[in-house]
């Protein structure tokens, strides 16, 4: 049984001339015996918390900062008014700190027979599964002196997905993607590796364009126009591992490669090109082998990213070279996501990176920190001089690790959170308008 604050007042207040007799309000209800009774009914009318049942409905889904609704239904069999107090538990990073004690609760009258449908507004602040945990209920007598607690386990299971905020992007690049195929009014000369149309020779054009036997058929100089290949196949590799636990700002660098993975997956598959995606450190975390629907392949991969965290363990190079080169078995592009940090790439991926330039394409992508940048140009006192001491060694650095893949033949993209999707993109677009893939 559980009593409320309106008992414990009219405890004190109907046993004020015992009070000596009974120093604590439990004590008082023991000789008042009017107010036990009172409470013995009305705790004896409140309806049963046990026989209650519940179901869910409501979002499966969300993306990192929007709202998710999920609905909760109540279910009173008893012959008994439900008045109650519940609380839909879920786990604290369901809400902004500080607004989930008003999103969980509710009060809810239940008549006898009837149900009734909570909802309850959850805006996660991270990315995985956010897991339903217990319901509890306090069932209140028709008086509110006392009340019935209890628990309902009710599962449900919303998966908070990546943001996605590189969106705004994907018009500018599908635009340039329109252009090296040849549909709008903008021509590209001599770009691509299939043969798209015949057209005028215009002075500017490439003379190993020309068609000398379509000239030879008509009046006038014919050039072939180029396309860039469809159909080619794109492996992401996104790093797991250590480097990428790292927060640069307010946003974790696997964030931020996530986020440019989902730019370049959107980019590549409107152009017709086959995307598989692989999450690596010393095992596989998430795998998913992407097809033709360019719809269907960005959800797999939206969805596989969600649940996906940092490991704080050294990526094995050698296991993800071995991984990658079995989810692409012919020529491909490769685009590694990881960090350029001088260590790991030194000692792990350059042993192993004749095994994917053999064959591949590699194109690694890492999330610089800005504030390097900021440091370099610190002045006025001795620590802001070492600060930016500092900044240009761990710059120069940086330059000198990307160097040694470019030696390798690895196109290198160094850019900080909010600028690596697009740069991604660009790189992407530049090797397909060259030819490269």
């Amino acid at each position: 049984m559980a009593l409320t604050g309106r008992t414990a007042l009219l405890a004190a207040l109907g046993s004020l001339p015992v009070g000596i007799l009974a120093p604590s309000w439990t004590g008082m209800l023991a000789v008042n015996a009017p107010l036990s009774l009172a409470i013995l009914c009305d705790y004896a009318l409140a309806a049963p918390v046990r026989t209650l049942q519940f179901t869910r409905s409501g979002d499966t889904s969300v993306r990192l900062g929007d709202a998710a609704e999920v609905q909760l239904t109540v279910t009173n069999p008893s012959r008994r008014r439900l008045r109650a107090h519940l609380r839909d538990a879920w786990p604290p990073s369901s809400w902004p700190a500080g607004t989930d004690q008003a999103a969980s609760r509710h009060e809810v009258t239940v008549p006898a027979g009837e149900r009734r449908r909570l909802t309850t507004f959850l805006r996660p602040t991270r990315r995985g599964d956010r897991l339903a945990e217990q319901v509890t209920v306090r069932s209140f007598g028709p008086l509110g002196l006392a009340a019935r607690q209890g628990n309902h386990q009710v599962p449900w299971t919303v998966r908070v997905l990546p943001p996605f905020t590189s969106r705004k992007h994907l018009p500018s690049r599908l635009a340039r993607l329109r252009e090296l195929d040849g549909r709008t009014s903008v021509l590209t000369r001599g770009e691509g590796t299939e043969f798209d149309s015949l057209r005028a020779y215009v002075p500017g054009d490439d003379t190993r364009s020309i068609d000398w036997r379509a000239t030879a058929r008509q009046s006038a100089v014919a050039v072939r126009t180029w396309r860039p290949e469809r159909d080619r196949h794109i492996l992401i590799v996104l790093d797991t591992g250590r480097t990428s636990a790292g927060r640069v700002g307010d946003v974790p660098r696997l964030d931020a490669a996530m986020d440019a993975t989902l730019l370049l997956t959107a980019l590549a598959t409107r152009a017709g090109d086959r995307v598989n995606f692989l999450a690596y450190d010393r095992r596989v975390r998430a795998q998913v082998q992407g097809g033709t629907a360019s719809g269907d392949v960005l959800s797999s991969i939206v969805r596989a990213m969600a649940p996906l965290e940092a490991e704080l363990v050294e990526t094995d190079a050698h296991g993800l070279s071995t991984a990658a080169l079995a989810s692409a078995p012919r020529r491909s592009l490769i685009v590694l996501l990881t960090g350029l940090d001088a260590a790991p790439i030194e000692d792990g991926l350059l042993p192993v990176l004749p095994q994917l330039t053999k064959r591949h394409t590699v194109l690694l992508a890492s999330v610089a920190d800005p504030r390097i940048a900021s440091m370099t140009r610190s002045r006025g006192t001795v620590d802001a001089v070492y600060e930016a001491a500092a900044g240009t060694q761990a710059q120069a650095q940086r330059r000198r690790t990307a160097d040694q893949l470019k030696r390798h033949g690895v196109v290198v993209v160094d850019a900080t959170p909010e600028k690596l999707a697009p740069a991604l993109a660009d790189a992407y677009l530049a090797l397909k308008a060259a030819g490269q893939l």
